[in-house]
């Protein structure tokens, strides 16, 4: 068996992700990767036991990264309204810098893969963000409330701008462009919505 070769092993995760986002799951083959990446579809089974494996190996790795992003400098003991910055300027920074990443895993959340990687996500943000929501509360800054409604009002409007700018346009289509004003003016919103 022949050694795995780290740059291969690289072209074959970027050129799998694009592709996925591309022609989605459905679509997606081996043989199209191979061909994608100018390599045999043997060597493909150096690497991946088959197209599931990829998919899911390729998946939890980029969930793993981009988690690991969404929490650079996030400190749980931080102020409400601090650690809700944080996270709003990690998550945009992860969003736009990783756009092929980031709609590959949106497919995987709504695909029968969404169960291993909603739990890598669950692993990575459970005690961390857990803990800054049992900090807020107890320090009287938010009301305890379901999860969900929470999630919704604090990351939603994030995401959605995002996926405006890179759509290029607004539900009307109007032409949009996320600025720091735009962005700023949101979070303010939201910290008004949530704060006591």
């Amino acid at each position: 068996m022949r050694a795995r070769d780290i740059n291969k092993v690289e072209l074959v995760k970027q050129k799998a992700i694009e592709l996925l986002v591309e022609v989605g799951f459905e679509g997606f083959t081996m043989n199209k990767l191979a061909k994608a990446c100018k390599i045999s579809v043997a060597t493909l089974y150096i690497y991946y036991q088959d197209k599931d494996d990829l998919i899911l190996k390729v998946g939890i790795e980029e969930v793993e990264r981009m988690s690991a992003i969404m929490l650079e400098n996030f400190d749980p003991e931080s102020s409400f309204e601090e650690g809700l910055k944080q996270q709003w300027k990690n998550r945009a920074k992860c969003l736009f810098e990783n756009p092929w990443s980031a709609q590959m895993i949106e497919q995987l959340r709504t695909s029968t893969y969404q169960l291993k990687v909603l739990e890598v996500f669950g692993k990575n943000f459970k005690e961390p963000l857990g803990k800054f929501m049992h900090n807020s509360i107890e320090r009287g800054e938010i009301d305890q409330m379901p999860f969900e409604t929470y999630w919704s009002i604090a990351f939603a409007p994030l995401y959605n701008l995002i996926r405006f700018h890179n759509e290029g346009q607004s539900l009307g289509g109007k032409p949009f462009v996320l600025t720091d004003e735009i962005l700023w003016k949101t979070f303010e919103l939201v910290i008004k919505a949530l704060k006591k």
